[in-house]
């Protein structure tokens, strides 16, 4: 048997963001079952129950409301690459914040305080910009591929989601389009997922409410927007790029 084919192929490898729980922690789940080496980065410490192999050496503990924080985690995962000779083949920005009033109700353009604005903008919308610009090499090198997060929310006013989470949103899908048309050049593609009402541990109460307006009447699964990740970040959507894929059971027809 000739050497050439006893060579195994590099794994592929993916940064995701928010990768703590829910959407993110099913996405890990997902990628690392498919062979995939997957780096999380979150502003949690690594989280013990979580499974996936090589879980607490890959984990980056960042504060993406820091651009200063940020940068250096940029610089933490291109040396993490540039040791292995590793290029990186996805970035999937899944980290998000809402916040909510004292009484846990809904913010609004009236009662959200402006630093709550810079805050929640900084994390859902400008850490994307840092991380792509900043990644942008290595991702060309690997001709990959970058998924954005982004939500339902930001195409209608949402009962429980607040006024800068949901704007925040809306521009992150605007800047999916002006990526795709920048990275493309570079053999980049650039897509988002828009999920609905996802069954995780932080679903507002009144939820069921919304459910028994879904055409599909359930909620969905983290697995299953794991699944469309996957999806955008493999040779399956090999053309497919700009583009915004929404999983919400048919909630916004």
């Amino acid at each position: 048997m000739s050497n050439a084919s006893n060579t195994k192929a590099p794994r592929r490898v993916m940064l995701l963001t928010g990768a703590s729980r829910g959407i993110g922690h099913a996405t890990v789940k997902r990628f690392s079952a498919a062979g995939w080496r997957v780096i999380t980065a979150s502003r949690h410490a690594f989280p013990e129950n979580c499974p996936w192999e090589m879980g607490p050496e890959d984990h980056l503990q960042v504060d993406l409301s820091d651009s200063r924080d940020t940068l250096r985690a940029i610089d933490d995962v291109k040396q993490r690459l540039e040791i292995e000779g590793s290029k990186l083949h996805a970035l999937v920005n899944n980290a998000g914040i809402s916040p909510k009033a004292p009484d846990g109700g809904r913010l609004n353009v009236l009662n959200t305080p402006f630093e709550d604005w810079l805050h929640v903008y900084q994390v859902n919308f400008f850490a994307t910009i840092l991380l792509a610009k900043g990644l942008s090499a290595e991702l060309a090198r690997a001709r990959g591929s970058i998924v954005n997060v982004t939500s339902i929310a930001g195409s209608r006013v949402h009962p429980f989601a607040g006024s800068a989470y949901g704007t925040s949103k809306a521009a992150l899908a605007s800047l999916t389009r002006e990526m795709a048309a920048d990275f493309g050049p570079l053999g980049v593609r650039v897509n988002a997922i828009s999920p609905g009402e996802i069954d995780t541990s932080i679903l507002s109460p009144g939820t069921d409410k919304i459910v028994e307006q879904i055409p599909m009447r359930r909620l969905g699964t983290t697995d299953e927007v794991a699944k469309a990740i996957y999806f955008l970040c493999t040779e399956s959507s090999s053309y497919v790029s700009g583009t915004e894929i929404h999983i919400n059971g048919g909630q916004h027809v």
